[in-house]
């Protein structure tokens, strides 16, 4: 579970936008694009850019306090609800999220893993329909978990989270020391987190930068009150290797690589690329590293497992990072197999090949 999830860094990452002031690359003699000195059009939509994030922010900051304000009862109800209008309205997010899920469940039947309800739908396009709608429903709760997390206490977690790998908690839990929470866009990203700060003080961890500076502020401060200290993406690979020199440690979400430069690997029986920071910073110090993930099971109510990276020794320091990287993917295997419809990473492209085919597909119990 959880001892050590990642609770830093945002579920979601919206793509920067083009700023403002941006120069329109021309001919030479165009009037100037940036600065007091840009044409007027230029201006006004900056203007209106600059506008429109101010309003969005406000809209997603106030609605967030309102529902960390909220009481429990009425939440889950909420979160089912936001999730199923999403579901009708966010055509290319369901055929992503459809395509991927697939994928997930014919592994899982093939290789005889997770629950039958899950085989089931490798073969049954209205079961398979039933899990992705499943899927928007877990990502409207994640935000509601996210929104809440500076009400999260150590009686809410005593009271609410079973943990299945007790013994492996307790093992990497047991001092501050260098380590890595590496974590994936699963379930409830913030609980876990928590308890690993609980048990072992602040950990460190990069934040995904958003478009808009008011909710990345936001954000940075909504998980500051649960202590975790921040990094932007800039500033995270120097840092973190700092960290771990320092005997502390660092919590990381490594399943989608964002920046094109992961390593390879086989996941869910297609080759595709995971970051390769976690598994580099473990190599060149010696930390050792952990898979975690945490799922809802009811209202309120969740279970979290925690599992030791392999860390294999007597090859160069290159084939250990490649090395535990594999061993990554396949603890990512194991977590996401107890609930798919709680990976979030599902809604983005992950596998190259399943990008490339036909996009014909819309499923049958739509």
């Amino acid at each position: 579970m959880s001892g050590g999830a990642t609770p830093s860094i945002a579920a979601e990452p919206v793509p920067p936008a083009t700023a403002p002031n941006t120069p329109v690359p021309g001919a030479a003699g165009r009037r100037p694009t940036t600065g007091r000195h840009a044409a007027p059009d230029v201006q006004r939509r900056g203007l209106r850019w600059r506008a429109a994030d101010r309003v969005v922010a406000a809209i997603v900051i106030g609605g967030m306090e309102l529902i960390r304000r909220m009481p429990d009862a009425p939440l889950w109800w909420l979160g089912n609800a936001a999730g199923n209008i999403e579901y009708w309205v966010a055509k290319r997010r369901r055929d992503e999220a459809r395509r991927n899920l697939r994928r997930v469940v014919q592994w899982m039947a093939a290789h005889d893993v997770g629950a039958e309800s899950y085989h089931s739908a490798a073969t049954d396009p209205r079961a398979l329909e039933a899990i992705v709608r499943s899927a928007f429903r877990h990502h409207a709760h994640y935000y509601i978990e996210l929104a809440r997390a500076p009400r999260f206490d150590w009686n809410y977690l005593e009271k609410r989270l079973v943990i299945d790998t007790p013994e492996a908690v307790d093992a990497a839990l047991s001092e501050r020391k260098a380590l890595l929470l590496v974590g994936l866009h699963f379930g409830t990203i913030e609980l876990p987190g928590f308890l690993a700060l609980q048990r072992i003080g602040q950990v460190v961890a990069p934040m995904e930068s958003l478009r808009n500076e008011r909710i990345q502020a936001y954000m940075k401060r909504t998980r500051g009150v649960i202590g975790v200290r921040i990094l932007t993406i800039e500033e995270a690979g120097p840092e973190l290797l700092a960290v771990l020199r320092r005997n502390e440690p660092i919590g990381i979400i490594a399943d989608r690589d964002l920046t094109g430069s992961g390593l390879e690997v086989e996941f869910f029986g297609g080759r595709t690329k995971i970051p390769a920071g976690p598994a580099l910073l473990a190599t060149e110090t010696g930390a050792p590293a952990y898979v975690s993930g945490v799922r809802r099971v009811g209202p309120g109510r969740y279970r979290g497992v925690l599992y030791p990276v392999p860390t294999p020794g007597g090859v160069s320091r290159r084939g250990r990072s490649r090395s535990m990287v594999r061993e990554e993917a396949k603890l990512f295997e194991r977590v996401i197999a107890d609930a798919p419809e709680q990976w979030l990473a599902v809604f983005h492209p992950i596998w190259p090949d399943l990008d490339r085919a036909p996009k014909t597909d819309t499923g049958e119990a739509a």
